[in-house]
């Protein structure tokens, strides 16, 4: 059987970031405590409906997972090992706040099984750090980076949000450059999403922020390229570089799409034939999985708060959309054929022929990718092809 990957959500925060739409809630931190005892608890009661699953990545989201203890890591990894074979060389990331890792932390994280940490960067400068609310300044991520290197951490992940309102282009290249200077292996980039509810939403709405500027974004992406690629990362996604050997492995789980399974309020999986998601609320993820039955099906879990069976076709269309944005892998005309029992040529003949006369697809007798501009213009290939 294919490895799965395991997504754990950790919805609490200190504050909340203006741009975020994530499930996550601040001034809870008394819950963090009945959280993990529930999470444990639900990584028992799903893994013993199919033990033993062999399990190749583990990835610690939210929110702001490094507000958990070294100890509580310890008893959740003992969990998941009573239930799955976890790879003795899993990759297992932690999110992190860069205010949130001093040596002592990084150096037993280390010694609990991470080997992985992603931390939220965002900016390299404080106007637009003040501006997103992040209770970190530049400083601080510099010191976290070298408490990462000094706990044992020998793979790093710096995230970077561009686009956003009065940032300019000179200002988006210091932030690369500082990037760049910190020398992560991996380094991720998201174009800021106005996303409802958001109090940056609000702000662009109300007029007290301008929209962000779609133009200057691409040629910030077209920025980011090319500085990425100068200082030896290489570009394997389309939002994500990495030195060689240093590829995510848990998201490249997604973009294959490959099954994966998400555990803790708001996590999102990918299992059974289905795709699925937990329920929101801590408090009520708490109280359900204080008291249960082991008798249920996969992945139909207590918490299980949507359940969504996945056709042929839905499942060719999450594979064509995931797999594209993977920038020369792309899509394996012969693992395509072998997974779905045709050609993908036959299966969007016109759209792909259409998209490849236009430059944004190439199209070899091994597999199909985005060009160099079908990459700025892929929202356009995906809504075709879906």
């Amino acid at each position: 059987m294919t490895p799965v990957a395991v997504y754990l959500h950790v919805p609490f925060c200190s504050t909340k970031c203006t741009y975020c739409a994530f499930n996550t809630y601040i001034q809870l931190e008394h819950l963090i405590e009945p959280f993990v005892t529930a999470l444990i608890a639900e990584i028992r009661l799903v893994g013993r409906s199919q033990p033993g699953l062999d399990v190749h990545t583990i990835f610690f989201g939210g929110g702001t997972p490094s507000l958990l203890t070294p100890e509580q890591y310890a008893r959740i990894f003992a969990a998941l090992r009573e239930v799955y074979n976890v790879y003795p060389d899993a990759e297992i990331t932690l999110e992190a706040n860069p205010n949130d890792l001093h040596r002592d932390y990084t150096t037993a994280l280390r010694q609990v099984g991470f080997n992985r940490i992603s931390i939220g960067m965002q900016s390299a400068n404080e106007n637009e750090l003040q501006l997103f609310r992040r209770r970190h300044d530049n400083d601080a991520v510099a010191r976290a980076v070298t408490a990462a290197r000094a706990g044992g951490f020998a793979n790093l992940n710096l995230d970077l949000i561009y686009g956003i309102p009065h940032q300019t282009l000179d200002g988006w290249r210091n932030t690369l450059t500082q990037t760049v200077a910190l020398k992560p292996e991996h380094i991720s980039l998201y174009a800021l999403g106005l996303e409802e509810g958001t109090a940056m939403d609000h702000w662009v709405n109300t007029g007290r922020l301008p929209a962000p500027d779609d133009d200057l974004a691409a040629d910030m992406y077209d920025l980011a390229t090319e500085v990425l690629g100068a200082a030896g990362y290489d570009q394997y996604e389309i939002s994500n570089w990495a030195r060689p050997g240093y590829a995510c492995r848990h998201n490249l789980q997604y973009w294959r799409n490959l099954p994966y399974l998400g555990f803790g309020p708001g996590a999102h999986g990918f299992a059974g034939g289905a795709r699925y998601s937990v329920l929101l609320s801590p408090q009520r993820y708490i109280k359900l999985l204080q008291d249960v039955s082991e008798d249920y099906q996969f992945p139909r879990a207590p918490v299980t708060d949507m359940f969504d069976p996945v056709t042929r076709e839905g499942e060719i269309a999450d594979t064509l959309i995931m797999g594209l944005r993977l920038v020369r892998e792309g899509i394996h005309r012969e693992t395509f054929r072998q997974r779905f029992g045709v050609d993908l040529l036959d299966v969007h003949r016109a759209a792909i022929d259409r998209f490849t006369a236009s430059g944004l697809l190439s199209v070899t007798d091994e597999r199909v990718t985005l060009t160099d501009q079908g990459r700025l213009l892929s929202n356009i290939v995906f809504r075709e092809l879906v």
